[in-house]
């Protein structure tokens, strides 16, 4: 029963991010690229105040997926990086923090464009 409950959280807690998202897109003249930079600023300023890790630790992969997750996650590797390493973490510990997930969209990507093939718009 845990563990449905934990799957419960991140439908939840997800779906209330791409409501949200939908919602903006819907009733303001928000573009959704700027509402996607907006949703990776959140993540960003949500860890640097505390609140994002606690949601994280209740929402799993509903907190860690959308781009508010992505976000968090450089913020929290430059973080790291720097009280590891001093300045050069600036550069270094986003790109550390997210190279799982960047290689993997990469790979992904890469095997459904072999897999799949294009069309020309009309």
């Amino acid at each position: 029963m845990e563990d449905w409950m934990e799957y419960l959280r991140a439908f939840l807690v997800g779906g209330a991010f791409c409501a949200l998202a939908q919602v903006l897109i819907d009733r303001t003249k928000i573009t959704p690229a700027r509402i996607l930079v907006m949703y990776v600023a959140a993540g960003v300023l949500l860890g640097a105040v505390g609140l994002y890790k606690p949601l994280l630790d209740f929402a799993g992969a509903g907190a860690a997926t959308p781009l508010t997750g992505f976000g968090y996650l450089i913020a929290d590797g430059v973080k790291k990086a720097v009280d590891r390493d001093g300045f050069l973490g600036i550069f270094t510990g986003g790109i550390t923090a997210a190279a799982g997930g960047i290689t993997a969209s990469i790979v992904f990507s890469l095997l459904a464009a072999s897999l799949v093939r294009s069309k020309p718009k009309p």
